[in-house]
């Protein structure tokens, strides 16, 4: 069992169009309704794979109650924590040349007691799991350092953390202990105060997120595939994709393919690479089923490919 937290989740609407042009009216070619948010999307991306998961997550108003809606009609199983604010709506622009628009809101605001309840429900969902991933940005109302505090105590009752955030909640994050932290090149960089220009800085960038107390650092990089930094060693790798539709959530799926494969050295890696790539292949934030995983588009390279250079962002 893998529980995962989400305490910014979202509805998620992806409309593709012909062409984004500013100030026109614009026709929508497709549009999908998804529950969103990045550990949502982690425990989607397991149910749609058979993996067992539960997720946890604040919701409020009718959005968020259409958001358990979308998530118990996929099976995932939900652990609704009510809050008086409403669950915010992001919408994904996609264009078919592969860019992508995606304009966020912020959130509700969490109070503290909203948050102890998330927390208490977070302990009592963990009995049977062996991992607990915490994704995502923190609303507003959370302190940087929220993860770190939750990895702590989970960390001391033996269970296994994964932490894919951003900014100062990344840095206090590691520095608790988790057993993973996944951030992007971008926030990777930010993590590190220094531009990723090649696969050996991003390595360098990991190591220093090691030193400083996480054990693996699993890095998504965009079109330039992923590395990963851990015990074992150093190991990057790729996965061709034919027909890009959307990258939104492909480095959640990413994380997931990794965990639930083991979170243990290059073959996790490159089921997290078939997995990513299977939700690249998907339009809006949809989550590849087990018949969509394609593990022969994966290349792992080795320490010679360090000096290649990073083309895209993370």
């Amino acid at each position: 069992m893998i529980v995962t937290l989400t305490l910014n989740p979202s509805l998620d609407r992806a409309v593709e169009v012909e062409r984004l042009e500013p100030g026109t009216v614009i026709r929508a070619t497709r549009a999908t309704l998804d529950p969103g948010g990045k550990g949502v999307n982690v425990s989607r991306a397991l149910l749609a794979a058979s993996v067992p998961s539960r997720a946890v997550l604040p919701v409020g108003g009718p959005e968020g109650d259409q958001l358990v809606r979308l998530l118990r009609a996929e099976g995932v199983d939900v652990v609704a924590v009510q809050i008086r604010g409403g669950t915010r709506s992001n919408i994904t622009l996609a264009e078919p040349d592969g860019t992508i628009t995606k304009i966020n809101e912020p959130g509700p605001t969490l109070s503290a007691d909203e948050l102890d309840a998330i927390t208490e429900a977070v302990l009592a969902a963990t009995g049977t799991a062996g991992w607990v991933a915490a994704c995502g940005s923190l609303p507003p109302g959370v302190t940087d350092d929220y993860y770190a505090r939750l990895c702590a105590r989970l960390v001391a009752a033996g269970i296994r953390v994964a932490v894919d955030t951003s900014g100062p909640a990344l840095l206090a994050a590691v520095s608790a202990g988790p057993t993973v932290v996944k951030p992007n090149r971008e926030e990777l960089a930010e993590a590190v105060d220094a531009p990723l220009r090649s696969v050996g800085e991003a390595v360098e960038a990991a190591q220093v997120l090691r030193s400083k107390g996480a054990r693996d650092v699993l890095v998504s990089l965009g079109s330039d595939g992923a590395l990963l930094v851990s015990e074992q060693g150093v190991v990057s790798g790729d996965a061709h994709v034919a027909e890009p539709r959307s990258t939104v959530g492909a480095g959640d799926a990413l994380l997931a393919g990794y965990l639930a494969a083991g979170a243990d050295g290059p073959a996790s890696l490159a089921e997290g690479l078939a997995w990513a790539a299977a939700a690249v292949a998907l339009p809006g934030s949809r989550m590849p089923a087990a018949n969509q995983i394609h593990r022969t588009a994966v290349r792992l390279h080795d320490r010679t490919n360090l000096s290649r250079p990073l083309v895209s962002s993370g």
